[in-house]
C-alpha cells in the first residue's frame, strides 16, 4: 500500500465505482479503499432475506411464506436506469411500466403519439395538444433553428412552450415530473432547452425496447457498484474491501494520502462518500424509503412485474414528488411470487412515514414493510482547492438522474473538463476487441 496513485476512491456506493472505472479507463493509477467487507456502501442490496431483518430489528425473522432467504437480494437504495445508461459488464431487464399519480389513480405515462392519443389521462382535445407537443420535440434539433417553431431554446422558459401548446396542470405535471424527471417545479422559469432534450432522451430510451425507457439488472442493484469495479480492474486499479482508513493526510490544505493501519498511500487526488468526511459535509435534508414485501403486483398497472410510479408534488399537495420502484422474482430479487416494492420521498414534515401514505395505499395489501430514515449530505465546497471530491448523498429519486449528474460534475471538477461518454466507449470497445481476438 505504501505507494504513489493518482487517485484514491473511498467507498464503493455507485457513485464512487463509476469514477473509479472512469479514471481507470482514462489511464490514472487508482487505489480503490472501502472499510466494509462488501461492495456497495449506502447503495448496496441485502441478502439473504434474513439479514434485511436484522438490519431492521425485527428479530422474529422472516416467516416461511417468504420461501428461501438466499432467493432475495433487496436493493436499500432502488434506482431504475435510463436505456443509454447501461454498462456492458451486467444482464438487465426491462422495467415493464413507468406509471404517473393523478387524482388518487395510476395511468400509464404516455410519451409517444401513439400513447398520447389513447391515454385516459386527458381529454380528446388536450391529447391533440399534447401530440403537436410530442411531435415539436421529437423533430426539435438544438442545431437547425428551422425546428424551432418560434421558440428560443436559450431564453424562453419551459412555461411559456407549455403555453404555446396550450397544456392544462395535470399534463405539465406529468411531462415535467414523470417524463423531464424533474423533482420540483423550479424548471418551469428556466430556458426550455434541457426539459426538451430529458423528454427526447426519456422517449428515446422508451423506443428502444417498448415497454418503458428503464431497465434494471438482474440479481439487484448490488450487482452495479461491482460491474465498474471490475472494469477498474481491467484497467489496473487496485481494490482493498474491509480496509479502515484511519486518517486523510492533507498538506497546506491540499490532499496528499490516506493512512490505514500504519501504512500510507499517497495521491494527488482523492473521491469519497460523504461518511469519510464528516467535517467537509452538511447535512441537505432527510430522505424516507419503505421498502415493502408484496405477494401481488400493483394494481392497475396490468400485472406488471417490474414498474415505476411517480406522485407528482402538485397531484398530493407537496413541495416534491413521491416514488414508487416495484420489482420481483423476475428479476432474482425475490422468491418465486413475491414483489419488492419501494416508496421514497424527502421528508417535508415531522411525520415522515405520513407522507409517503400515498404511495402505500397503491400498494395495499403489504406483507412486511422495512422504515427507513436517512440524513443527505452535500460537500461543504467544491473539492478543487483540497482535490479532496466527495458525491452527495441519494436522493429519493428512483431514477439515475442526479447520481450521473452528481458523476458528470465531480469529473468536471477533477479533470478540468466535461466527460466524452463516446470516448470512453471507444476505449473500451479497443480493449475488449483486443482481448476477443
Amino acid at each position: 500500500m505504501d505507494e504513489e496513485y493518482d487517485v484514491i476512491v473511498l467507498g464503493t456506493g455507485l457513485t464512487e465505482c463509476i469514477l473509479s472505472g472512469i479514471m481507470s479507463v482514462n489511464g490514472k493509477k487508482v487505489l480503490h479503499m472501502d472499510r466494509n467487507p462488501y461492495y456497495g456502501g449506502e447503495s448496496s442490496s441485502i441478502t439473504p432475506l434474513e439479514e434485511l431483518y436484522k438490519r431492521f430489528q425485527l428479530l422474529e425473522g422472516p416467516p416461511e411464506s417468504m420461501g428461501r432467504g438466499r432467493d432475495w437480494n433487496v436493493d436499500l437504495i432502488p434506482k431504475f436506469l435510463m436505456a443509454n445508461e447501461v454498462t456492458r459488464y451486467l444482464d438487465f431487464k426491462v422495467v415493464e411500466g413507468s406509471f404517473v399519480y393523478k387524482g388518487g389513480k395510476i395511468y400509464k405515462v404516455p410519451s409517444t403519439e401513439t400513447e398520447a392519443l389513447a391515454s385516459n389521462l386527458m381529454g380528446m382535445f388536450e391529447k391533440r395538444r399534447f401530440r403537436k407537443f410530442l411531435v415539436f420535440v421529437a423533430n426539435f434539433d438544438e442545431n437547425d433553428p428551422k425546428t424551432f417553431e418560434g421558440v428560443d431554446p436559450q431564453t424562453t422558459s419551459m412555461r411559456d412552450v407549455y403555453r404555446k401548446f396550450d397544456l392544462g396542470q395535470d399534463v405539465i405535471d406529468f411531462t415535467g415530473h414523470a417524463l423531464a424527471l424533474y423533482r420540483t417545479d423550479d424548471y418551469l422559469d428556466q430556458p426550455c432547452l434541457e426539459t426538451v432534450n430529458r423528454i427526447k432522451l426519456y422517449s428515446e430510451s422508451l423506443a428502444r425496447y417498448g415497454k418503458s425507457p428503464y431497465l434494471y439488472p438482474l440479481y439487484g442493484l448490488g450487482e452495479l457498484p461491482q460491474g465498474f469495479a471490475r472494469l477498474s480492474a481491467i484497467y489496473g486499479g487496485t481494490y482493498m474491501l474491509n480496509k479502515p482508513v484511519d486518517d486523510i493526510i492533507m498538506e497546506n490544505g491540499k490532499v496528499v494520502g490516506v493512512k490505514s493501519e500504519g501504512e500510507v498511500a499517497r495521491c494527488k487526488q482523492l473521491i469519497c462518500d460523504p461518511s469519510y468526511i464528516p467535517d467537509r459535509v452538511r447535512k441537505a435534508g432527510q430522505v424516507i424509503r419503505i421498502i415493502c414485501i408484496l405477494s401481488h403486483p400493483i394494481k392497475n398497472t396490468n400485472d406488471a412485474n417490474s414498474c415505476q410510479i411517480i406522485i407528482p408534488q402538485n397531484q398530493v399537495n407537496r413541495k416534491s414528488d413521491i416514488y414508487v420502484c416495484m420489482i420481483s422474482y423476475a428479476h432474482n430479487v425475490a422468491a418465486q411470487g413475491k414483489y419488492i416494492a419501494i416508496a421514497s420521498t424527502t421528508v417535508e414534515t415531522t411525520d415522515p412515514e405520513k407522507e409517503v401514505e400515498p404511495a402505500l395505499e397503491l400498494l395495499e395489501p403489504i406483507d412486511q414493510k422495512f422504515v427507513a430514515i436517512s440524513d443527505l449530505y452535500e460537500p461543504i465546497d467544491d473539492g478543487c482547492e483540497s482535490q479532496v471530491f466527495c458525491s452527495c448523498s441519494y436522493d429519493a429519486t428512483t431514477h439515475f438522474e442526479t447520481t450521473c449528474n452528481d458523476i458528470k460534475d465531480i469529473y468536471k471538477r477533477m479533470a478540468g473538463t466535461a466527460f466524452d461518454f463516446e470516448n470512453m466507449k471507444r476505449k473500451q470497445n479497443d480493449v475488449f476487441g483486443e482481448a476477443e481476438q
